[in-house]
């Protein structure tokens, strides 16, 4: 059940971005939230959250968000997704994975993205 509704948490937090929305953000974060970007950017606090939610949004939209899987551990649930955007009019797409601390209020404590190209290929042919 606890699972489930950490699922929807960080179900909803992709949407916000979808729909540029960012009214559940206090929601979804502690006050102290710790936000890793998958490319370098590191957040301290809900205030910063909000701040980079709201100037991205300016200059970039979020095409798709889509979740493949999840895998929980106590309280550490791991996301993996497929992301594609326009920023800045140019066009990214890319896998990644996160890494999501929950409080016991369910509430996002920690989140760290990881990257992964979104196109694959094999350098030495596929093999059966």
């Amino acid at each position: 059940m606890i699972f489930l509704q950490r699922e929807k948490i960080i179900e909803s937090y992709f949407t916000a971005w979808i729909h540029k929305d960012a009214t559940a953000l206090e929601e979804i974060f502690s006050s102290d939230i710790i936000y890793s970007e998958c490319y370098g950017p590191k957040y301290r606090g809900i205030e910063q959250v909000k701040q980079w939610f709201a100037d991205w949004n300016l200059q970039g939209r979020v095409l798709e968000w889509r979740i493949k899987q999840f895998i929980h551990q106590n309280d550490t649930s791991a996301v993996e997704w497929y992301f594609h955007c326009e920023h800045e009019d140019v066009s990214h797409q890319f896998n990644g994975v996160s890494i999501v601390l929950f409080t016991a209020e369910n509430k996002i404590s920690n989140l760290k993205e990881f990257q992964s190209q979104s196109e694959h290929h094999y350098p030495y042919g596929e093999s059966e």
